[in-house]
């Protein structure tokens, strides 16, 4: 009866709020994430972002991350990292921490972000003259 009613899905309600930590928390949550979710802490990168999972959800929508709150609204899919990448796209079900044979050499580089469309994007610097000038509407 409470399944038909919509019951169920009202204590979910109250559950995820309880997990994110009061009425306050949730709202940030969900304004950050725009999704208010609940499920299991499987683990957490040296950036500190952290990966969750539950099964009540669809394949291909149970597994998230939830980005470190210092990049605030800046996040994109190129902040995770190589082995949580495998993880978060079903490639392995087990995830880095429980997986260790995975090689860690020393000229293995470390995570990078993608930069492009950022002020700290790579721009080669050019001594030709453009072909075509950019309008000025304060320049007479």
């Amino acid at each position: 009866m409470a399944k038909f009613l919509g019951i169920n899905r009202l204590g979910r309600l109250f559950q995820a709020i309880r997990e994110a930590g009061g009425l306050k928390q949730a709202y940030l949550k969900l304004y950050r994430n725009d999704d208010l979710k609940t499920g299991k802490l499987i683990g957490i990168d040296k950036y500190g972002n952290k990966y969750y999972e539950n099964p009540y959800y669809f394949y291909g929508r149970n597994r998230w991350v939830e980005f470190t709150p210092h990049v605030n609204m800046d996040y994109d899919a190129s902040q995770i990292p190589a082995e949580w990448y495998g993880w978060m796209h079903y490639k392995t079900d087990l995830p880095p921490i429980r997986d260790g044979c995975r090689p860690k050499h020393k000229w293995i580089a470390d995570h990078s972000e993608n930069l492009s469309g950022t002020k700290e994007a790579y721009a080669p610097y050019t001594t030709t003259t453009p072909k075509i000038e950019a309008w000025n509407p304060n320049k007479k």
